[in-house]
């Protein structure tokens, strides 16, 4: 008969979790802060765990199966997801299926609260010894945990997502004879204000840096910028001298401009290095974003093992040469070889670790992404950056082609990309 812990949660989707704090935060933003604070619930339980015994379940609220596990895989619980119904009643079924089971006491902890400590957990179980009820009050006239001996019918008739979710589950605990016991309080995460004052490394901080470097691009650097603007990102152009409208470009559409030596790869480092996004996108002048790029990129970074991803590559060409080339630059890139066409991302903290671009003369993109296939997973998305046709209608699509796998294949046979700089 082993007690049971059941964490509470939702799965961050962008725009649909936390949307109080999208404001302050973005719709991303807030997505991340839901990610945090479930992984922080998840590390306190553990550190309870380690002072009394009990089983960890995660119950979750939106997403699959699959992607839960995939989330989650480095931890050792079980998860399942919430049943239908309102809170009560899904806080309801999932106790009485760990009585079912375990016919142990059962608390009941959701994730909200950025100041949980393992002491309240452990307390919440000590407590239920004593007494058949325990209540986590939160500041804001809520409960962030609940513990129940047994079976009983607290969770009717309640207003829930109300102040006055604490005052009438006392009251019918009263109704019911049933004693109960209040842990210390704890401060949901759940306005601006509180978001700020307790996270404050979130708060003013976009989720996505998109760099884009460019070197003479009027012509097409308003369209990169357009791709790119969303309430969850900063634009950084990192211009490397440009005798043109550029920069002048880039600022009016409200772009941070910053001036560079010449050098794709130097210019993309030294953009990163004053970036401000939790998650860096590099984009080339003459590509465009797919929409909803930001939760595309914040889905496939739920997956803790990858660490390099690009989307689709296709062309604003048509014709079917061109169709055979993008399907087989898709191939390629399935195969573990993405250009930098396809719009790398990657967390800010992976691109330090794997030492930035090599300042290389061309292949940069390559060089880098074999380095990130040495530490973790590349993933490719099926959405597509779309990237100009210019080179192919100017040197022909037969000869650009020939020339981006001789030196893909150059520099995986370990020849110096700046020994390669003529073939462009």
């Amino acid at each position: 008969m082993l007690p049971t812990l059941i964490i509470f949660g939702r799965y961050p989707v962008p725009g649909k979790v936390k949307t109080r704090l999208a404001g302050a935060l973005g719709p991303a933003g807030a997505a991340e802060l839901q990610r945090l604070l479930t992984e922080r619930t998840i590390h306190v339980a553990l550190q309870a765990r380690r002072k009394t015994a009990f089983r960890i379940e995660v119950h979750g609220d939106g997403g699959t199966p699959d992607k839960w596990r995939r989330w989650l895989k480095r931890f050792p619980l079980v998860f399942r997801p919430q049943a239908e119904g309102d809170l009560g009643q899904r806080i309801r079924r999932a106790m009485e299926t760990a009585w079912k089971q375990n016919r142990g006491p059962v608390v009941l902890a959701g994730t909200d609260a950025a100041d949980l400590g393992p002491e309240q957990i452990v307390a919440a179980f000590r407590g239920l010894a004593s007494a058949p009820v325990v209540l986590g009050p939160s500041t804001d006239g809520g409960y962030f945990l609940v513990g129940l001996a047994g079976p009983a019918d607290i969770f009717s008739q309640i207003a829930w997502s109300t102040s006055e979710v604490l005052a009438q589950t006392t009251a019918r605990l009263k109704k019911l004879g049933l004693s109960h016991i209040l842990l210390a309080p704890a401060t949901d995460v759940d306005t601006p204000d509180v978001a700020r004052t307790m996270l404050p490394a979130l708060a003013g901080r976009p989720y996505v840096s998109v760099v884009i470097p460019a070197l003479n691009e009027e012509a097409v650097i308003e369209g990169a910028i357009e791709s790119a603007l969303c309430p969850d990102t900063e634009i950084i152009v990192a211009d490397g001298g440009s005798r043109d409208r550029t920069a002048a470009l880039a600022l009016s559409r409200g772009a941070k401009v910053v001036s560079c030596p010449p050098g794709r790869a130097g210019q993309m480092n030294l953009a990163a290095a004053g970036a401000r996004g939790q998650v860096l996108v590099f984009l080339h002048a003459d590509t465009r974003l797919p929409p909803n790029f930001v939760q595309e990129v914040f889905e496939a970074l739920m997956d803790p093992e990858v660490i390099l991803g690009s989307f689709s590559f296709r062309t604003d060409l048509g014709g079917r040469v061109m169709g055979i080339i993008e399907k087989a630059a898709n191939m390629r890139s399935k195969l573990g070889l993405p250009y930098g066409d396809q719009a790398f991302f990657l967390r800010r903290a992976d691109f330090f670790r794997l030492g930035r671009f090599p300042e290389v003369g061309l292949a940069e993109d390559l060089l880098l992404a074999r380095r990130a296939g040495a530490a973790g997973r590349l993933v490719h998305l099926e959405a597509a950056a779309v990237t100009s046709g210019r080179r192919w209608q100017t040197a022909g699509p037969g000869k650009t082609t020939l020339v981006n796998f001789l030196v893909a294949g150059a520099c995986l046979a370990g020849v110096h990309p700046d020994r390669l700089a003529g073939l462009r």
